[in-house]
């Protein structure tokens, strides 16, 4: 297995990567849409868990194209803002599925690292996760695109830049997380439990303890 020397920090992706809130994510959209058609007279839509899957990584404006592709910008920006606050709700409330040993292997990371989130999701998104799973406690600082409105790789390297971090890696699992590590010019761990398929990376884990092993 890759070792990294001289890691100071790690910045995680959330989706895939910390934690898989998939269900309640289809669930909460899935509510959003029944509103919608009630509001315009018509039956309701409803998306998969697989369509749901495939757009997990994407910044919130290009979820909507591909999932509403027929709406017009106004009704999809109207959906994407709706299906947010009822997700942030229902996430706050049930949580989601963290994947096995993240907590133990935060707080073992924790003691020798500092660690960051950057998320392409919307502004609440990671205070909810925050929320349900009272992991706040491990991070130091975290980022997305729906405060900052930047890139997931400009999103880094911002963590970079107001953290002052000098030998950082990102950890994500899909291949848009490849690239905004590209972008930032750090390396990029391959979760290969997540949503993506990724060809290039430094190192991989299929468990997430296997940090532990990978990062001194």
């Amino acid at each position: 297995m890759e070792k990294l020397a001289n890691v100071d920090s790690v910045i995680f992706d959330l989706d895939g990567t910390l934690w898989d809130a998939t269900k309640l994510v289809c669930l909460s959209w899935n509510q959003t849409l029944a509103e919608y058609a009630r509001s315009q007279g018509h039956e309701s839509e409803e998306v998969s868990m697989d369509q749901i899957k495939s757009v997990m990584g994407l910044q919130i404006p290009e979820i909507g194209r591909k999932l509403f592709p027929n709406l017009s910008e106004e009704d999809r920006c109207q959906i994407m803002d709706r299906g947010g606050e009822i997700e942030f709700e229902t996430i706050r409330t049930h949580g989601g599925m963290l994947y096995p040993h993240v907590e133990e292997t935060l707080e073992a990371l924790a003691h020798r690292h500092k660690l960051f989130i950057v998320s392409n999701c919307q502004d609440g998104y990671i205070e909810s996760f925050f929320f349900a799973h009272k992991l706040e406690k491990y991070f130091i600082d975290y980022e997305n695109p729906g405060r900052t409105g930047l890139s997931k790789g400009e999103n880094i390297k911002l963590i970079m830049e107001r953290n002052h971090l000098q030998n950082p890696v990102y950890v994500g699992d899909t291949l848009g997380d490849a690239k905004a590590a590209q972008v930032a010019e750090i390396p990029f761990i391959y979760a290969r439990y997540g949503f993506g398929s990724v060809e290039n990376y430094v190192a991989a884990i299929d468990h997430f303890d296997q940090l532990l092993d990978i990062i001194s």
